[in-house]
């Protein structure tokens, strides 16, 4: 746990230093995501699926806002359509215009949830989505959710029925009463819709409560409430539904929810306290969750660079120099004691006997 809480304030230190560019790189990875994936799985119109395009694209994306994002999806949705046939193009348009005019003009600011929808089935954990939305936006994400799952489902009917949509000797109100019944008739799709709503409205209402673990009490509901509603629908509408990997993706979901929990959220509630106080007009009661923070200690390494000092500055800096007022004090007896040196040294040598010296080393000789 600490290791995590550690791993948690460093990536907010290195976010908050670096978040100027972190933004701009994490944005144009989600356009380039998100533009190859329509590709992928529509891929009609040979044009659109140029590499080079995605790319200059993703990067116009990352320095405008979000909503752009969802514009150029939607040009590559319409696009592709209409290689399969003018009629199929057009039927993509109204349901695009029918979906921005009655719900994506509520949602602004939480559109790009209509994004992220297909990827959460392209990755195979859907839920994953809705359990995401509840904890890190509003109620109001629930209308982009279900918009992006009406676009997948019908992108993927588009993929199954493309034979029948080229062939030309198809009338045309044939081929509308097909994609109609695609949209209406598609009950999975309708199950998913009416799940994903559900989750993210539970998830939210509980999130928002003020008793302790709202967050991961909203997690694990959200991930049974999926399974239920979902399990549900299959039974009413005759819908096959395979529960072991439904189970399987609902738990990793969960899983990966409740460490999602631990880095935006993270309350200490073990430390909780509740507040009163008044004013002259209103009665407060608050309740206090500390954040789960862990003090992380910052090292910072200084490197000296000692050079060798040469012998003879070294000597000359030991030796204390004869101007130094310390030694003028002495400076009189010294000279005193040289002159009795030299004196001493005169009055010897005026007192050897030179030419009785000489005689006697003459002897010896």
């Amino acid at each position: 746990m600490t290791a995590l809480l550690e791993l948690k304030q460093k990536i907010k230190n290195i976010y908050g230093q670096y978040e100027i560019y972190i933004l701009p790189v994490f944005r144009f990875i989600l356009a380039f995501v998100y533009l190859q994936w329509i590709n992928m799985n529509m891929g009609y119109m040979s044009q659109l699926n140029s590499i080079y395009l995605v790319l200059i694209i993703s990067l116009i994306c990352c320095i405008l806002p979000s909503n752009v994002l969802i514009f150029a999806g939607f040009v590559f949705m319409v696009g592709h359509c209409y290689a399969l046939g003018i009629e199929v193009a057009g039927f993509m348009l109204v349901l695009i215009i029918f979906m921005m005019i009655l719900f994506l003009r509520f949602s602004a600011g939480t559109n790009v949830v209509l994004v992220f929808t297909p990827l959460s089935f392209g990755v195979g954990a859907p839920v994953l989505l809705p359990i995401g939305s509840g904890l890190l936006s509003s109620a109001v994400s629930a209308l982009p959710a279900g918009c992006g799952t009406i676009l997948y489902y019908f992108i993927r009917f588009l993929r199954v029925q493309r034979q029948i949509l080229e062939n030309p000797d198809v009338a045309v109100m044939d081929k509308l009463k097909l994609l109609t019944d695609g949209i209406v008739q598609n009950w999975g799709m309708w199950i998913n819709v009416v799940a994903f709503i559900a989750v993210i409205l539970l998830v939210n209402l509980i999130r928002t409560r003020s008793f302790d673990y709202a967050w991961r009490i909203a997690i694990v509901v959200g991930g049974a409430a999926y399974i239920l509603v979902v399990l549900a629908g299959g039974f009413c509408f005759d819908v096959t539904i395979r529960m072991i990997p439904l189970i399987i993706y609902t738990v990793v979901s969960v899983i990966i929810c409740l460490i999602l929990e631990l880095f935006v959220f993270g309350g200490d509630y073990t430390r909780t306290e509740r507040l009163e106080y008044e004013d002259d007009e209103y009665y407060y009661y608050v309740k206090a969750v500390p954040k789960a923070s862990v003090a992380t200690s910052e090292r910072s390494i200084k490197k000296i660079n000692a050079e060798p000092v040469p012998e003879e500055r070294k000597t000359q800096d030991d030796v204390a120099p004869y101007a130094n007022p310390i030694f003028h004090e002495n400076a009189k007896p010294v000279k005193q004691q040289e002159e009795a040196s030299q004196a001493f040294k005169k009055a010897d040598m005026n007192d050897v006997d030179f030419e009785k010296k000489l005689e006697e080393s003459l002897k010896d000789l």
